[in-house]
């Protein structure tokens, strides 16, 4: 279930936040596909859960299309006149990125009550599989982010950020390429204190499911969805705040290094995604352009 939740917020702002996904559009009108295919995964729902699945999630589709979507194409507007007036600062990035912050943390506010009816609902049977999956889910990242030495860590770290980097810049120069690498190196070991976070939620959000007839219990989910970064672990918090101002002060050294061919591809990129997000269905009938 805490893999739906992240779902639902991660998938319906991969695309707000520029993610790897280039056809907005495409992207959001199969969410209520998505959704519940990758659900499968970690939770066994027989036929009435499923049903009730399904209408929740278009309910909830619907309540982010028409209320949260138009305020996504101002935070697109904002983000391409920064480019456009060359203002890719610290500050402005911290802005855009407490935006995005905002907006997640709203969607997470309105699913919780669904996410607190679907888990109250479920049998030890199927409260039992799902923790296998989620620790399933964990052990893979462990493979994947800590058993590397830490030099391949750092690595690999800097070749997904140069893959995505690419999609909106295009090719990157000897100098950029140089710059994201610094970037990768500066942050060491922060995969572990990723991992270690993402742990120690899972930990309270199984020993939570554990007692989903507890009286508390809405309250309980509710933190561990809206409120996430009050359960941080102490090591997390620190590695966060410095991977955050890392990410800007990298953004804005690229853009200072870009090449106006760059500059105007990031326009162009960004300008996709607004319309993308301008032509669905759901905005043209809510009367906005």
């Amino acid at each position: 279930m805490s893999r739906r939740c992240y779902l639902l917020i991660a998938l319906l702002t991969a695309s707000l936040l520029l993610g790897a996904c280039s056809r907005v559009d495409l992207a959001y009108r199969n969410l209520d596909v998505i959704i519940p295919w990758t659900l499968d995964d970690y939770l066994d729902m027989n036929s009435e859960q499923k049903s009730w699945l399904d209408q929740r999630l278009q309910r909830h589709l619907n309540w982010h299309c028409s209320t949260q979507l138009p305020g996504y194409l101002d935070w697109l507007d904002r983000l391409q006149s920064m480019v456009r007036d060359n203002q890719v600062n610290d500050a402005a990035l911290q802005a855009r990125a407490e935006e995005a912050q905002q907006a997640i943390t709203e969607i997470a506010r309105q699913i919780t009550p669904s996410a607190v009816e679907l888990l109250q609902g479920l049998d030890d049977q199927q409260v039992a599989q799902m923790n296998r999956a989620l620790a399933k889910d964990l052990q893979q990242h462990e493979e994947e982010y800590l058993k590397p030495s830490l030099t391949q860590q750092i690595e690999q770290r800097s070749q997904r950020m140069s893959k995505r980097l690419k999609t909106w810049l295009g090719t990157l120069s000897p100098s950029q390429k140089r710059r994201v690498e610094q970037w990768s190196a500066s942050l060491g070991s922060q995969n572990r204190q990723w991992i270690g976070n993402r742990a120690h939620w899972q930990t309270l959000f199984s020993a939570a499911v554990q007692q989903r007839r507890a009286a508390d219990f809405p309250q309980r989910i509710e933190q561990l969805l809206v409120d996430r970064e009050s359960l941080w672990t102490a090591d997390y918090r620190q590695a966060y705040a410095d991977t955050e101002k890392a990410a800007r002060t990298l953004l804005v050294d690229l853009m200072a290094d870009s090449s106006p061919e760059q500059r105007q591809r990031l326009l162009k990129k960004i300008d996709g995604v607004r319309q993308d997000f301008t032509h669905l269905k759901c905005l043209q009938n809510a009367g906005h352009p």
